[in-house]
């Protein structure tokens, strides 16, 4: 392989309560872990969509040139199909004489989708297996995450176990990459047209993205800093998980700006379990139920990045330019 190429690249990277009195104490508890598991497949499994739309990708007879797209996945059958799939779909149609393939870094999204739909998805490692068992001689790992964070890096460090059985090997950036303006540039551009049909002057848009205690937390940061830059005032970034870009910090940032409505939208490759649940759901402590309670009509989109065409010409984008560094 060109040793030029897998350096670069890891430079670069440094998702029932008991029938029976009589039954013993621990069948008991058997059973209502089994009822209250169903009672969350249930829940989970409503309003998923069809799983039979998706396809995941994993076919032999790949060629000399794959593109293998790396995702975190989600168990949302809709979402793996409109966003992942739209966004796998788009790569495919850009580079017809490349075979694309699909990974999901979740394993747990994995397992869950095959044990209830039956629908088997590559992880990294058995992607990159098939890789070498088709002989794939050229391989460009595009990767869907947002940033380059604990899941990126892994990827980066599996794919180096593997590269020595191809001839180039190149990965993509992440999508807000490093976060200089030239990358969040269009990024933001994409955000405020999504934003523009709710773009009342009475209304603040607020992205929600996942978080993380990696680096690349900060370019949430970045991100916020480049829509208030560009003059987007009323655009605002939040995320589950991280203890900075936290929802509180968004509460605090419109309290006197006169908003009477907040729209959410997840700032997220696929509208999946946190859209659904940590952003749209009712619980006390979503994002919906916090907002409303703090005076605002709030209104959920529920559509993940990955069926927007422009993010999918992003993504494409990137994957030309591994392409393109293969031939260095």
């Amino acid at each position: 392989m060109k040793t030029k190429t897998l350096k670069m690249l890891l430079a670069g990277a440094v998702m029932a309560s008991m029938a029976v009195t009589q039954v013993a104490p621990v069948m008991a508890a058997e059973t209502e872990a089994e009822a209250a598991a169903e009672e969350e497949e249930d829940e989970e499994n409503y309003m998923t969509g069809d799983a039979s739309m998706d396809d995941p990708l994993s076919g032999d007879e790949i060629g000399d040139n794959e593109i293998l797209v790396v995702s975190f996945g989600t168990s949302y059958n809709y979402s793996r199909y409109a966003d992942v799939g739209g966004i796998e779909r788009a790569i495919q149609e850009a580079f017809p004489d490349w075979s694309v393939r699909r990974a999901f870094t979740a394993n747990i999204v994995i397992d869950h989708v095959a044990s209830r739909d039956g629908e088997i998805i590559d992880d990294v490692d058995q992607a990159l297996q098939r890789s070498v068992d088709n002989g794939v001689k050229n391989l460009v790992v595009a990767m869907t995450h947002l940033m380059e964070g604990h899941e990126y890096t892994d990827v980066v460090e599996a794919v180096a176990q593997y590269a020595d059985n191809f001839e180039s090997v190149a990965i993509t950036e992440s999508l807000l990459g490093p976060n200089d303006a030239l990358v969040l540039e269009p990024v933001v551009d994409i955000l405020v047209n999504l934003g523009q049909n709710y773009d009342d002057g009475e209304t603040a848009i607020v992205y929600m993205g996942h978080g993380t205690d990696a680096e690349s937390d900060d370019d949430y940061g970045a991100l916020q800093d480049a829509l208030t830059a560009g003059g987007h005032d009323n655009y605002y970034i939040t995320t589950v998980e991280s203890e900075t870009w936290n929802t509180e910090r968004v509460l605090e940032a419109i309290a006197d700006k006169g908003y009477t409505k907040v729209v959410l939208r997840p700032l997220m490759v696929v509208a999946g379990d946190h859209a659904h649940n940590d952003m749209a759901g009712m619980d006390e402590d979503t994002l919906r139920t916090m907002f409303a309670e703090a005076g605002y009509e709030v209104d959920c989109v529920l559509d993940g990045l990955g069926q927007v065409p422009a993010i999918q010409d992003l993504y494409v984008e990137h994957v030309q330019a591994a392409i393109d560094s293969l031939a260095e």
